[in-house]
């Protein structure tokens, strides 16, 4: 679906609205359950949880990213923003120096501001905001900030899909873009692999959330996304995700039309060495084979796959 005139949701939600949002999810923080790990400490007094953070923002890097999907992309890139640390415990992580080793600094709501407007005056699609699920609250600040000094372009959520309901919530008419990934489909391989036993329960509930509020993806004419709900998908060696039930669900739960990213690029890092089948790649067959679950589960947006 195309659009030729599009205005992002924040610059929609009334001033007093988005203030109300704000507040709210800064009082999660006093006893926080931003995801469902619900840790329960009081990170306004400097306690921290699992995902070792505090109240201010905590960026590992930014810039024109253009290895995201085609939709953000486009010809200028997305405009990523690294968030520091993650409410995720995932022993394969690719990103595990940000993730796991804390790489980043702490900052300032205004610096974070600044760095939005900065990055939509290279020309960059989108805000492209990476593992914010534990900086929530933060980020929304930050937009208010920058939405006062200029920004325009859509704000994408690309977040692990372990989120809590609450704050999916709160994220009504700011977030247009949606991008959460969806793991694993076994609390098992959740929990062994992630630390997350409660993982697709959530994802179940956060996904329909999500497609609740913004729907199908949706592009302007030169096939750039505006509004729309897009899912990462990382296929994993010896079905350890579970894909055939992941496809399945969202074909028959969300929507056939969901833009879906069947990812292929899964590699050994981190603790992975350490836990056979994830100290392999995955091989041709079954990368081909998730693709197959994809189409015969009925979905019709399948990143760079021709669907008819």
């Amino acid at each position: 679906m195309e659009k030729d005139f599009f205005v992002p949701a924040y610059l929609q939600l009334p001033p007093g609205i988005f203030l109300d949002k704000i507040e709210e999810a800064f009082s999660i923080l006093k006893e926080c359950s931003l995801c469902p790990r619900e840790c329960r400490v009081d990170r306004t007094s400097g306690e921290k949880g699992f995902c070792k953070t505090g109240v201010k923002p905590f960026i590992s890097s930014y810039g024109a990213h253009f290895g995201e999907e085609k939709p953000l992309v486009g010809n200028f890139g997305s405009g990523t923003i690294f968030m520091g640390n993650c409410n995720l415990g995932c022993i394969f992580c690719q990103n595990y120096s940000i993730s796991h080793l804390g790489e980043g600094v702490e900052t300032t709501f205004e610096r974070v501001a600044e760095i939005m407007i900065e990055l939509q005056n290279q020309g960059c699609h989108n805000i492209n905001l990476v593992t914010p699920t534990h900086q929530m609250p933060m980020l929304l600040k930050s937009i208010k900030i920058a939405s006062e000094n200029g920004l325009r372009v859509p704000v994408v959520y690309n977040c692990g899909g372990y989120e809590s309901l609450q704050a999916i919530q709160i994220l009504e008419g700011i977030i247009d873009i949606y991008m959460p990934d969806f793991k694993f489909w076994d609390s098992e391989m959740a929990k062994k692999y992630s630390k997350a036993g409660n993982y697709p329960e959530n994802a179940k509930i956060i996904l329909k959330e999500m497609h609740r509020q913004v729907g199908d993806l949706i592009t302007n004419k030169y096939g750039i996304a505006l509004r729309g709900l897009l899912v990462r998908h990382l296929v994993l060696p010896e079905r350890i995700a579970g894909t055939e039930n992941i496809v399945n669900f969202i074909a028959n739960e969300i929507s056939r039309n969901t833009y879906i990213n069947i990812m292929d690029q899964y590699h050994p890092c981190f603790k992975a060495f350490e836990h056979p089948p994830l100290n392999r790649r995955i091989t041709k067959n079954e990368y081909a084979e998730a693709i197959d679950f994809a189409i015969k589960a009925g979905l019709k947006r399948i990143d760079g796959v021709t669907t008819i």
